[in-house]
């Protein structure tokens, strides 16, 4: 489980914008830079060479 201090204090490396925490996929996503970043073991990976742009219907069904 992500620490929710840590998520308070972590942001995007590529826009600087603020993170939500999508525990369905296990990432960390930034609606400023279209990015999500993995959780894996608990641990947020911010490289945007591992991210993935999210695509804009993804948004529409979080905030389900």
């Amino acid at each position: 489980m992500l620490d929710s201090r840590l998520l308070e204090i972590l942001v995007c490396p590529v826009s600087g914008g603020g993170l939500v925490h999508n525990r369905r996929t296990s990432e960390l996503w930034c609606k400023e830079s279209d990015l999500a970043y993995p959780i894996r073991d608990d641990v947020p990976i911010m490289l945007e060479s591992e991210a993935r742009r999210l695509d804009p219907s993804e948004w529409d069904e979080h905030n389900e």
